[in-house]
């Protein structure tokens, strides 16, 4: 009878001692910034990095199809596939810096692969902002000089783009290699370990700009479409129901395009800057998983609508899908 109690006591201790380690992952007093790649005090596991790196999974398998895809067909070597392209890397890189991290972090201690795993985030992830904002100048070219844009000229002027826009990320990313991490002046670490708070600070003004830079030309493009609709309308002498639904769409188009974006990564920029690293994670958790669902709905959006790659995932897939006619590159203003 004693026995049997002291075996219920020693069993109600362990599960208790168990709760209290779940409830201290999320406490103040433990968690005071986001740690990439550092070892873990138990091998207990955090559901938000597994959710993390279920996300990148996803992102780096959809990416890894679109970039297969215009790497593999020659028909995809206009600007706007090049971009395209550029966006997809960018996100596959992302979603496999998601899933290393997780190995890292669980696996090896090492605070070089600290700073190189963070590092290479931060890169694809610029790149991957970059790429869509590189993406809004070209749609607006596309509208703005539509009997010039299918010229040599044009393709050079994305090749610069994406050489500035890789450059940029490429720089910001060995930035906290180089040097410029909290790993020797643990006061001056972010929401975001091993990065300094002016470090992160950079990144978070760096998004306003690009997102208020994307704002001003989305506007500028329903500007020119609206205009044209017009245009048309006065050609015609009337105003018809397809020529309003056409450009319904393409305003709802624009305005769900940019709005997945900001709602994405708005909250973490916000927190970014307004966040300290005494702060609990789960703060930075529940901010962080949403900005990784935009790499995630980008291929939706720019890749797989595209009906040039639908009919090379038919080509993919199916292998028996043939052409009944040419098919003629899209501008942008299409897509």
């Amino acid at each position: 009878m004693n026995d049997t109690l002291v075996a219920n006591d020693s069993s109600a201790a362990a599960l208790a001692g168990a709760a209290l380690d779940w409830m201290e992952v999320d406490s103040p007093e433990r968690n005071g910034s986001l740690e990439f790649s550092t070892a873990p005090s138990d091998f207990s596991i955090n559901p938000w990095d597994i959710m993390l790196c279920m996300s990148g999974t996803v992102i780096a398998c959809e990416n890894a199809i679109v970039v297969a895809i215009i790497f593999y067909t020659p028909t995809l070597r206009t600007p706007m596939f090049v971009l395209i392209g550029s966006l997809a890397t960018a996100d596959l890189l992302a979603g496999m810096g998601l899933i290393l991290n997780f190995v890292f972090q669980y696996v090896i201690s090492s605070e070089t692969i600290s700073l190189i795993t963070v590092g290479f985030l931060v890169a694809s992830f610029t790149a991957s902002i970059s790429s869509l904002l590189a993406i809004t100048v070209d749609r607006y070219f596309s509208l703005y000089n539509a009997l010039t844009y299918f010229s040599e000229k044009t393709l050079q002027y994305v090749h610069l783009m994406l050489t500035g826009t890789w450059g940029v990320s490429l720089c910001l990313g060995l930035l906290p290699v180089l040097g410029w991490n909290c790993l020797d002046e643990p006061d001056s670490c972010s929401i975001v370990r091993p990065l300094t708070r002016s470090n992160l600070t950079l990144l978070a003004t760096s998004f306003f700009i690009i997102f208020v830079l994307m704002l001003t030309l989305y506007f500028k493009i329903c500007k020119i479409v609206c205009r044209h609709a017009h245009q048309i309308a006065l050609q015609q002498h009337f105003f018809t129901t397809s020529h309003y639904v056409a450009t319904k769409k393409g305003v709802s188009t624009l305005a769900i395009i940019l709005g997945t974006f900001g709602a994405s990564w708005l909250p973490f920029a916000i927190y970014c800057l307004v966040g300290e690293r005494e702060y609990p994670s789960v703060y930075t958790y529940a901010t962080l998983l949403p900005a990784t669902y935009n790499s995630m709905i980008n291929p939706i959006i720019y890749a797989y609508r595209n009906t040039e790659i639908q009919r090379s995932l038919y080509v993919l897939f199916c292998g028996c899908f043939q052409a009944n006619g040419a098919y003629r590159s899209r501008s942008p203003s299409e897509v």
